[in-house]
C-alpha cells in the first residue's frame, strides 16, 4: 500500500517490549482496505458522539464491515394503571401514639437512707418494720404494766367507789390507833436534799370533835363538809430538834361534799393562808411540851375526794422559838428557798410526815373495803 512500508515477517519479535501506539487516523479521502493487508485498519472516529442506547464497539475489536450491531431493545415501560379497589386502610396500631409514647407514672418521693443512697419515704425497710413492731410491743408492755400497777397499789378512782368511801368514813373507830399512827415512820429521801428521816411518836391525843381544834378562819373553811371525829398524834425527828403535828379530820360528808371543797382549796389556795394553819397538839412532858401557835414554822393541808378525810401536818422548833414568817410546806421544800423554816427543813418535816400517814391511811382503806361485810 503507497505510503507505509510492509512490516517483515519477523518485526513482531522486534518490536516486543515496545509500548503500544495507535496509528495515526487516515486522512480523508484515503482508499479502502485490501485483503492484502495483514494490518487491520482502524475506522475513523465520527465527528458527533455516539446514541447513548447504542453500546460502543469492544475496545480493539471494530465491527466488521458491512455488519450493523443490534441496538438492544429498552425496557417497557409500565402503563400507569390505577391501583385496584381495596378495603378502606386502616392504621396500623402498633403505629399509633398511643401505643409508642413512654409510659409516664407519679413516681413516690424518695427519701435517703443511712448510706445517702435514695429511698422511697412511703415504703419501709424491714429493719424499720421491726423496730416499729418492738416499740409496739413495749408500749402495750408499759401500759398494761401501769394498770397492773395501779391495780396492785390502788388509786383514785378504785378507792373512791361508795363502798371504799364509807369504809373509809369508818376507820376512826376500827383500825387500831398504831396503825393509823405508826409508832416509827421512816421517810426515805424525805429530807432536804433527798436526805432520809425517822421520825418517832412522842404524843397521841385522845378523839375528840373539832371544837377548839382549829383556827377560828379554818374551822369556818371546814365548816362545810362537818366533823365526825378528830385523830391527831405528834412527833419528833431522831435528833429530838424538830416537832410535827399530824392529823386525820373525819368528815359527814359525800363523795361530791369532798370534791367541792378539795376543788375550792385548790381554786383559792387555801392551803397557802398562814390564817389557815391548823394547831399543833402540845403533849407535856414531851418534846412537843411547848409546842403552840406562836411555835408553828411551816403545815399543809389535803382534802381528800376518794375518803371523808382531811390530813394535815403542822411543824416548828423542839426549843419552843416562836416564827415571825411561817411558809407553806409546798414553797418551804424549794430549792430557792431562804426562810429559817426552809433552811431549817420544817417543810421537808411537815410534807414527808403527812404524805406518810396519808399512804398508811389509805392501804388501812382497801383492806378494810376488800374485808368480806
Amino acid at each position: 500500500m503507497p505510503g507505509r512500508s510492509d512490516a517483515p515477517a519477523g518485526a513482531a519479535t522486534e518490536t516486543t517490549g515496545r509500548p503500544f501506539r495507535l496509528p495515526a487516523p487516515r486522512r480523508t479521502g484515503a482508499p479502502g482496505e485490501h485483503s492484502s493487508e495483514t494490518t487491520a485498519r482502524l475506522r475513523p472516529v465520527p465527528a458527533a458522539d455516539p446514541t447513548p442506547d447504542e453500546p460502543a464497539a469492544p475496545f480493539g475489536r471494530p465491527a466488521a464491515q458491512g455488519t450493523t450491531t443490534a441496538r438492544p431493545a429498552a425496557p417497557p415501560r409500565p402503563a400507569h394503571q390505577p391501583p385496584a379497589p381495596s378495603a378502606p386502610v386502616t392504621p396500623d396500631p402498633a403505629l399509633s401514639w398511643s401505643a409508642t409514647r413512654p409510659l409516664v407514672s407519679f413516681g413516690e418521693p424518695e427519701g435517703y437512707d443511712g448510706d445517702a443512697r435514695p429511698r422511697p419515704l412511703g415504703r419501709r425497710g424491714a429493719s424499720q418494720a421491726a423496730a416499729a413492731a418492738v416499740c409496739l410491743v413495749l408500749g402495750l408492755g408499759l401500759i398494761s404494766g401501769a394498770v397492773t400497777g395501779s391495780w396492785l397499789v390502788g388509786d383514785s378512782a378504785a378507792e373512791g367507789s361508795p363502798s371504799s368511801f364509807a369504809a373509809a368514813g369508818s376507820l376512826w373507830h376500827s383500825v387500831p390507833v398504831d396503825q393509823l399512827f405508826p409508832p416509827t415512820v421512816q421517810g426515805r429521801g424525805a429530807g432536804p436534799g433527798g436526805a432520809d428521816r425517822t421520825w418517832t411518836r412522842i404524843a397521841v391525843a385522845p378523839d375528840s370533835g373539832c371544837k377548839d381544834a382549829f383556827d377560828p378562819l379554818l374551822r369556818k373553811a371546814l365548816a362545810p363538809v362537818g366533823c365526825e371525829r378528830l385523830l391527831r398524834a405528834t412527833y419528833t425527828d431522831a435528833t429530838e430538834s424538830y416537832v410535827t403535828t399530824v392529823g386525820l379530820l373525819f368528815t359527814t360528808a359525800d363523795a361530791p361534799g369532798m370534791t367541792a371543797l378539795a376543788n375550792r382549796f385548790r381554786k383559792e389556795r387555801l392551803d397557802r393562808r398562814s390564817d389557815l394553819m391548823p394547831l399543833p397538839y402540845a403533849a407535856k412532858g414531851t418534846p412537843a411540851a411547848g409546842f403552840g401557835a406562836p411555835q408553828r414554822a411551816s403545815w399543809t393541808v389535803s382534802v381528800l375526794t376518794e375518803a371523808p378525810v382531811v390530813v394535815y401536818a403542822v411543824s416548828g422548833w423542839a426549843d419552843g422559838r416562836t416564827v415571825d414568817d411561817p411558809q407553806p410546806a409546798g414553797d418551804a421544800v424549794e430549792a430557792d428557798a431562804t426562810t429559817a423554816a426552809a433552811q431549817a427543813g420544817l417543810g421537808n418535816e411537815a410534807q414527808g410526815l403527812a404524805d406518810r400517814v396519808e399512804r398508811d391511811f389509805r392501804r388501812n382503806v382497801r383492806s378494810a373495803s376488800e374485808q368480806p361485810s
